[in-house]
């Protein structure tokens, strides 16, 4: 890791308030890797050896249920920690990571956990925040599920991609990585003819564009409307 310069983390949550040679000392316990599209980086249920900050593309985390379904919980953007199952005390990695696009990961053994939490300044509070936050969203995934009808569900997850990884193109916000309908499907709940019937309608209505792996919105506050009509 010779070759990666401090400047890399410098403005990463996780490792901000560290000085130049923390950063290096960080730097040379980790393994770099590139992860090709759709490539999995670990499965639900496997040993936690290892814990990650994506650099650059996007990760899926995916949930498996009882009954064998696969759930898309959240995505991670780059600048990120993943597999952070120390910080929960697991053992075990609770979902699967999958890589969206092309991706680049640090990684350092799990074992090293409990020695930047207690030797990096900062790197416990933003780690646990970033808990919290996630645990968040997954709880209102949740509520969102129990009290709101599928379009509203389906505008929000639309809308939260935007949020966390749109980009201005010509004519609207592009969600900035493949995203396609059996991939909201798995997001809300619901089924792919739904969510087809659901973007088809507002695409004739101007409110989104769509390809088979790509969609922007051109109409962010109409969906921001009906994100929140109720049935």
């Amino acid at each position: 890791m010779k070759n990666l310069d401090e400047s890399l983390l410098v403005h990463v949550p996780p490792f901000r308030k560290l000085s130049r040679a923390q950063i290096r000392d960080v730097l040379d316990l980790a393994v770099p890797k590139r992860f090709d599209p759709a490539a999995l980086i670990f499965e639900e249920g496997m040993d936690a050896d290892r814990f990650y900050l994506l650099l650059d593309g996007h990760i899926r985390v995916i949930r498996t249920t009882e009954g064998g379904d696969q759930v898309i919980a959240l995505h991670i953007v780059a600048g990120q920690l993943f597999g952070i199952a120390a910080a929960i005390g697991r053992t075990t990695y609770p979902a699967t990571a999958m890589a969206v696009d092309e991706c680049l990961a640090l990684s350092w053994p799990s074992d090293k956990w409990q020695s930047f939490v207690s030797s990096y300044d900062g790197f416990a509070t933003e780690s646990y925040k970033v808990v919290g936050e996630r645990m968040g969203e997954m709880n209102n995934r949740i509520v969102e599920m129990a009290t709101q009808h599928v379009e509203q569900r389906v505008a929000r997850a639309v809308l939260r991609l935007i949020n966390q990884s749109g980009k201005k193109v010509e004519g609207g916000i592009e969600i900035d990585f493949p995203i396609t309908r059996q991939n909201l499907s798995e997001m809300t709940g619901t089924t792919l003819h739904t969510v087809s019937r659901l973007l088809s309608g507002w695409e004739k209505n101007g409110i989104v564009k769509s390809t088979r792996r790509r969609i922007v919105v051109t109409d962010a506050h109409r969906l921001v409307v009906l994100s929140e009509k109720s049935a």
